[in-house]
């Protein structure tokens, strides 16, 4: 396997591709910069699933929003292009039509907009025209159905008193729907009780099968991939990936934790 691409030798590729090249972040301006990236190097493809793993505070939220284009996050060096697109050169709207997607791990609440009239304004605006309001309404009431949410949920104000189930439900409901080339799960398992995980795992698997859309699911958890088996694992450390495999590597972080990448990290800050 070739560790950098995240690809099988011989295998052809087809589908869209995010490719990041020695991507450096930082976070501050001026005597409080922080660099929080330090030259990541990761390509998702249409239907192969990366698990993103680390400790907290080793950078996997801050790459996400940064793909994404959070005005918080500088981008000091490296490139990321979607199917040879420069993602970096794109305002957030323009990222968005163009097919990233983005499941935040504390999603924001919109009072006033429902979460039906959010969803079909956004499918519009990705696409460019508004569905037809007929196969709207039933692909919406599918997937809802599918995501185990009650019918009154799309009549209720987007996050507004949700559970963190029914914020990470909502989430996945929007990828579902909006059909993205590359999505970015941010710690969709944060918060989640095993009914809820199992739920939401179940989504976002549908997706995988379909085999259309690359998923980057970052989280310092194993139990997720219980239920989502990655085709391929980054351990994140320090801001970069220090080791790459297979769904096996996941079961060693189960057992052994990050404490080892840790310590060679910071043997390495000394050196």
């Amino acid at each position: 396997m070739d560790t950098q691409t995240g690809t099988t030798a011989g295998t052809p590729s087809t589908g869209s591709v995010l490719e990041i090249r020695d991507l450096h972040v930082t976070v501050g301006e001026g005597d409080d910069a922080k660099e929080i990236l330090r030259g990541v190097d990761l390509t998702v493809r249409a239907g192969e699933t990366h698990a993103i793993m680390g400790p907290n505070g080793s950078g996997k939220s801050t790459l996400a929003y940064s793909i994404a284009g959070h005005p918080k996050y500088t981008i000091t060096g490296g490139t990321v292009t979607l199917d040879g697109e420069d993602v970096l050169e794109m305002s957030v709207d323009e990222r968005a039509r163009a097919g990233l997607f983005l499941a935040m791990q504390y999603p924001v609440e919109v009072p006033g907009v429902s979460v039906s009239n959010f969803l079909r304004t956004a499918a519009t605006a990705i696409k460019g025209e508004a569905p037809k309001l007929r196969t709207w309404v039933k692909d919406v009431k599918s997937e809802m159905e599918q995501l185990e949410m009650n019918p009154t949920f799309a009549e209720r104000n987007v996050n507004e008193g949700f559970s963190g189930g029914e914020k990470k439900r909502h989430e996945i409901l929007q990828m579902r729907l909006l059909k993205p080339r590359i999505a970015i799960l941010d710690e969709t398992d944060s918060g989640l009780d095993v009914d809820a995980l199992r739920v939401v795992s179940e989504g976002v698997n549908r997706t995988r099968e379909e085999g259309q859309v690359g998923v980057l699911l970052i989280t310092h958890y194993t139990r997720i991939l219980r239920y989502i088996k990655p085709d391929f694992v980054h351990v994140f450390v320090n801001g970069k990936v220090v080791e790459e495999g297979g769904a096996e590597l996941a079961e060693k972080l189960e057992n052994e934790g990050y404490a080892s990448y840790l310590k060679a990290a910071a043997e390495g800050n000394q050196a």
